[in-house]
């Protein structure tokens, strides 16, 4: 089932397309990482998504219905950019006031279950001005639990923050999404971090969607293989075809050769050298989500 889906989802501002024409498809239990580098429009996105932007053209669905639907708008919570805090209130404050806001009958129960889910119960009464950036992002998250949602869209939520509070936001995040089944929308530049959760992937760049896909068939391109280089690219690869019956190889862009087969680098080399190839460079690579986002970017150029 699909949790979000957008058609031709746009939003320009003056004579630039902040999202263009996006198709976005996120399905019940993902955890869905949302990537792109900065001004690509994925906190324009999910504004568009939680009605905090109106589309210039297109539409989004939530749960089947229009974004600005009351039922739907009940079952998602939002972080986007920074959480909007009452300094010289505590957490445990500053999630009842945000409780009447929404007019939460009661909230006193579901406060108090928030602050444990998101680890703040010991410092419930110290102002959050005296809260870390972790702790203030983590209530952050706690703000857009209250009212018991569906779906939690987040924007860039371990930005700034330091190993111990990415690790503490990864787990929570994991947490809320397997014990509660929640559906979670996450933009995020720490793509490293992201790999460790994601279980889908989409890819934006100028507004556009490049390409969506799962986490296991990332995993399936993301494999090993041999990179080489060498003077005379076109001869080594023919001849290493044949050699070692290659079936799995590719030639990129300025000679460089891929090989995706298990190959003994050692006899690579020789079998070049006897041909009176040189080898400029050789070595085995993996390709993880980084390394594949900048390829599906155009380069470290574009980030």
């Amino acid at each position: 089932m699909a949790v979000i889906q957008t058609t031709g989802l746009s939003k320009r501002y003056k004579d630039k397309w902040a999202v263009d024409h996006l198709d976005l498809r996120v399905e019940q239990g993902d955890i869905y990482g949302f990537i792109g580098q900065n001004g690509a429009g994925k906190s324009t996105t999910l504004k568009l998504l939680c009605g905090l932007a109106q589309p210039t053209q297109g539409e989004g669905l939530i749960f089947d219905r229009p974004v600005h639907d009351t039922v739907a708008r009940r079952r998602v919570g939002a972080l986007i950019e920074q959480p909007g805090l009452y300094p010289d209130l505590s957490g445990r404050e500053n999630l009842r006031l945000y409780a009447t806001l929404l007019g939460l009958d009661s909230p006193e129960k579901q406060v108090e279950e928030i602050l444990r889910t998101v680890g703040l119960s010991a410092g419930e009464k110290k102002p959050v001005k005296h809260y870390s950036m972790g702790m203030k992002q983590r209530l952050g998250v706690g703000m857009a639990l209250l009212g018991g949602p569906d779906l939690l869209l987040l924007d860039e939520p371990i930005n700034g923050l330091d190993p111990e509070g990415i690790r503490e936001m990864r787990e929570l995040l994991l947490r809320l999404n397997r014990e509660r089944g929640l559906t979670l929308l996450i933009s995020s530049h720490i793509l490293g971090e992201l790999s460790k959760i994601a279980t889908r992937y989409g890819i934006i760049q100028q507004g556009k969607m490049v390409e969506q896909i799962t986490a296991a068939e990332l995993e399936q391109k993301c494999t090993d293989y041999l990179h080489l280089r060498a003077n005379q690219p076109q001869k080594a690869a023919a001849l290493l075809e044949k050699e070692f019956c290659l079936l799995r190889w590719e030639m990129r862009p300025e000679g460089e050769i891929r090989i995706y087969e298990t190959v003994d680098a050692k006899a690579v080399g020789q079998v070049l050298t006897q041909a009176g190839i040189a080898v400029e460079e050789m070595g085995l690579h993996r390709q993880d989500l980084e390394s594949y986002f900048l390829e599906r970017m155009g380069g470290a150029d574009h980030v």
